[in-house]
């Protein structure tokens, strides 16, 4: 299954700020995830159950909303044969307008950007976003392992998802006289014990980590020194060795050490991040600076280099808040397509061809729009934060607009 794309995941954000704004009067909104092996006939026979399980709630407006809802779900089923490829997702509900009575059946039905894992069938005074929230959350990959002399647990994150690869016990002994045996000796063993499995551990990260296709990182944990000892050693391929972020003073081993490297690392992942949005934009003022330089900014100018397919790197900041509207003649057909910052801005203005009124028949947010152009010529889109200086930059002195280019224009 392919990652989901810019535009996609941009449709997603935007649809769950929408959502998450949405508020019943009591526990009214329904969601529904159907995962795509989820027969629909299953899924209308748990809808019947809801429904008659629904009488019993105490408020007469509340029932009446629920079931409504209900039966809203199970008529668009009728509409789908089988689950979408991706599964699907509907949230319907009665939403206030205003006052008592003011209510308005909404309904939101789609195919999510990646598969639905779980059938999960909610009702509550807000829609359920977690499994959507989740979509939005970072899938880096990174490579997991926490050490000692005693044992080893190599681990594989991917986002949320923790899967252990691999656990290693050395059966290295404790530094204790052995009777009849020299200390020295017998210190002398335990090293060579302690250095072959220190070997052995090396083998299967370099064969586990190599594997991965986009590894973003390594992060190494453990109590004690073993795990200097292992770095500063000849014990990693020279690949995995250069994609080590940090290491992590841990208490434990096993599946409680790679949590506790998980939760101690979050700060140095984090600011990973926010070092990649950094650099593209410390880039893109570079070349822009530079006489001979690959940079363009400004809505109109980048959005020009991206129709001609010069664009390398979108850079948007995700505070742009402007709209795409597509203005039509009634009279001859010409359409004129506008950006608006303030949607009390929009009004009819005469045809540039007939002088006629043109009419407003569409929009769309401009992030949207620019993503669906790069995803078009296949430009990187990078949505940049205001959380840095450098993203504050972008959005004040550029309008939120930047492009590194494949060649100048």
């Amino acid at each position: 299954m392919s990652e989901p794309s810019s535009t996609e995941l941009y449709e997603v954000k935007r649809t769950l700020k929408e959502l998450s704004e949405k508020k019943g009067r009591g526990t009214e909104l329904v969601s529904v995830y159907i995962p795509p092996d989820k027969q629909i006939s299953d899924v209308v026979k748990h809808m019947r159950e809801e429904l008659s399980q629904s009488a019993n709630i105490k408020s007469k407006q509340t029932k009446k909303n629920v079931q409504s809802a209900i039966e809203v779900i199970m008529q668009r089923m009728k509409l789908f044969p089988r689950p979408p490829e991706k599964g699907l997702v509907l949230f319907v509900g009665m939403i206030p307008k205003g006052g008592p009575g003011t209510e308005k059946m909404e309904t939101y039905v789609f195919e999510p950007p990646e598969p639905v894992q779980t059938y999960t069938y909610h009702c509550d005074s807000q829609f359920f976003l977690e499994p959507l929230e989740e979509i939005l959350e970072d899938k880096e990959i990174y490579g997991l392992a926490v050490i000692d002399r005693k044992e080893a647990t190599i681990a594989i994150m991917k986002g949320k998802r923790v899967d252990i690869v691999k656990t290693l016990t050395s059966g290295v002994p404790g530094k204790h006289k052995a009777g009849g045996q020299s200390q020295r000796r017998f210190d002398r063993l335990i090293e060579l014990a302690a250095h072959e499995f220190l070997k052995r551990i090396g083998e299967h990260i370099n064969e586990a980590f190599l594997a991965v296709e986009d590894l973003k990182g390594v992060i190494i944990g453990g109590p004690g020194h073993t795990k200097e000892d292992f770095i500063n050693g000849d014990y990693l391929h020279h690949e995995i060795k250069q994609k080590i972020i940090t290491t992590v003073d841990t208490s434990y081993t096993g599946d409680f050490g790679i949590r506790e490297v998980i939760d101690k690392s979050m700060d140095v992942l984090t600011e990973i991040d926010i070092m990649k949005e950094k650099k593209l934009v410390q880039r893109f003022l570079t070349e822009l600076i530079d006489e001979n330089g690959l940079a363009s900014y400004g809505e109109a100018e980048v959005r020009q280099n991206l129709i001609n397919g010069a664009v390398e790197v979108l850079l948007l900041s995700e505070d742009i808040k402007s709209k795409r509207y597509t203005f039509k003649c009634p009279s001859c057909g010409h359409v004129e397509e506008k950006t608006i910052k303030n949607e009390t801005e929009v009004e009819e203005k005469p045809c540039e061809s007939c002088g006629e009124k043109t009419k407003s028949v569409s929009s769309q947010d401009v992030i949207g729009d620019f993503v669906k152009l790069a995803e078009e010529v296949g430009s990187e889109v990078e949505i940049i934060s205001t959380e840095t200086e450098e993203g504050m930059q972008l959005l004040r002195a550029f309008g939120g607009f930047g492009a590194i280019l494949r060649y100048r224009v």
